[in-house]
């Protein structure tokens, strides 16, 4: 089992990856499929069934799909261009991607919001159509869109099919257990098994730069998110308090009138930043989702900018540890809100989170994943109720405190030895029983908890 850093990390857009991020990317599958089949559609479609229904409007799902079948794709966004391609849709009632005639599409009648059953693959499932001028169906295809950006047809995800479809990389594994049996074997961190996998694909120059890449976009998300003020959009309400709150955190430095526990506003009001960039439709990287993109890189620049010795040569073993470990959720239990709850998302971010922190503040491999362990084990059977369907309330301050507990996870891995009573395989299976056995209504559609206990909703 190979999943590359680049996948488990995408350069992408706000608010969700499963919603918004999914969706397009699926879109943009279904013209490319299109495009290589022998029919000349005058016309698109689409429908919106379990999760991506009920939280579709809140997330922005209807306009990821309808740009996507404009031939917008996230991670070469342009959102000046978008607002243009939109504007038509909505005025003209026609999409226009490279290699078609303008498209039939009216967003009032052509994308329809499902609230029956979910389909039967996954809680986020879309189907895209083609017509012909006589308004039939002449080419069509269902997409499940599977949690962090990552999307399959019907039959790819039938079939069981993996990301990785390249020749065998020296190190793979499917387990915890696996991964410190080899690194004991070879002599290796995780972060070393992880780039010779990465290398047997990329050369060294392009895991340098593109891992480069990545943290440029998350350090770039935080300062947008404490430099910005103003409220979300969403109808909520909601404010953003990032700048706010960093701004006092500044005034105070050097003051010595505060508290020791104040650096856990400081991780904080990192993760926040990034999580309301993107619940205002910003630049984000998946980390591993978007609803989760500000637990791993506020824990980063934690270590960078907090913790004596740091530097920028760590980065490429923080996130290439991560990578690991969230490698090992999603093949082993999920990363998806509408599957799992919440526990798949802020809490596998938490635990990638505190495994990369653990690594470069000198961790052994059993430490690593004596970290990663204890940070999902204390997020195991969170929901995800989305206030309004919009990625702001809770989840904003979740992953907050997704942040610290990673921090914190780690800094107790570090006290240790790294033996400890349950391994991280048994937290990623407990993981998927209890996303198993709970209640749909607590897992992205906003219909029960926070999203119906609260009087804005």
């Amino acid at each position: 089992m190979f999943l590359s850093v680049f996948d488990m990390f995408k350069i992408g857009i706000g608010p969700s990856s499963s919603h918004t991020m999914g969706p397009m990317v699926a879109a943009a599958r279904f013209l490319d499929a299109l495009r290589a089949s022998p029919f000349s559609p005058v016309g698109v479609k689409a429908s919106l069934h379990g999760s991506l229904a009920f939280t579709g409007v809140g997330h922005a799902t209807d306009r990821a799909v309808i740009l996507g079948l404009a031939g917008f794709r996230p991670d070469t966004y342009d959102a000046e261009l978008a607002e243009a391609a939109l504007a038509r849709a909505h005025e003209n009632g026609v999409v226009e991607p490279e290699g078609f005639e303008p498209l039939s599409l009216d967003p009032s009648r052509d994308v329809v919001f499902d609230y029956g059953p979910p389909l039967p693959g996954h809680a986020n499932g879309l189907k895209l159509m083609a017509i012909d001028g006589q308004g039939d169906v002449i080419f069509a295809e269902t997409y499940y869109s599977v949690g962090g950006g990552f999307v399959l047809t019907a039959d790819e995800l039938a079939a069981g099919k993996d990301t990785d479809d390249g020749p065998p990389v020296p190190y793979p594994f499917k387990s915890g257990a696996e991964m410190l049996r080899m690194a004991a074997r070879e002599g290796k961190t995780i972060a070393d098994l992880k780039r010779s996998n990465e290398h047997s694909r990329l050369t060294r120059t392009e895991l340098e730069s593109g891992i480069s890449g990545l943290w440029d976009t998350m350090s770039a998300c935080i300062d947008r998110g404490i430099e910005t003020r103003g409220t979300l959009p969403g109808g909520l309400g909601v404010k953003r308090r990032a700048a706010d709150i960093h701004a006092a955190l500044e005034a105070e430095r050097g003051l010595n009138l505060t508290a020791p526990h104040t650096i856990n506003d400081w991780i904080g009001v990192y993760a926040m930043a990034v999580n309301e960039e993107n619940a205002a439709g910003g630049q984000i990287v998946t980390a591993p989702t978007n609803g989760a993109a500000g637990v791993l890189p506020a824990t980063l620049k934690y270590w960078l900018d907090h913790v004596p010795g740091a530097s920028r040569d760590g980065i490429e073993d923080f996130l290439l540890t991560a990578a690991a470990i969230g490698g090992l959720i999603k093949h082993n239990a999920s990363i998806s809100g509408a599957e799992c709850g919440c526990q798949a998302e802020v809490g596998s971010a938490s635990a990638m989170a505190a495994a990369g922190l653990c690594a470069v503040m000198g961790g052994t491999p059993e430490q690593v994943e004596n970290a990663a362990e204890i940070a999902l084990e204390h997020h195991l059977g969170m929901t995800c109720d989305p206030v309004k369907g919009l990625v702001q309330v809770p989840c904003i301050e979740r992953n907050g405190l997704g942040a610290i507990k990673a921090v914190s996870a780690a800094s107790l891995a570090l006290r240790g030895d790294g033996t400890h009573f349950v391994p991280l395989d048994a937290a990623i299976e407990t993981m998927r029983q209890t996303g198993d056995d709970m209640s749909s209504k607590y897992k992205e559609t906003s219909l029960g908890g926070l999203a119906v206990n609260v009087p804005n909703c």
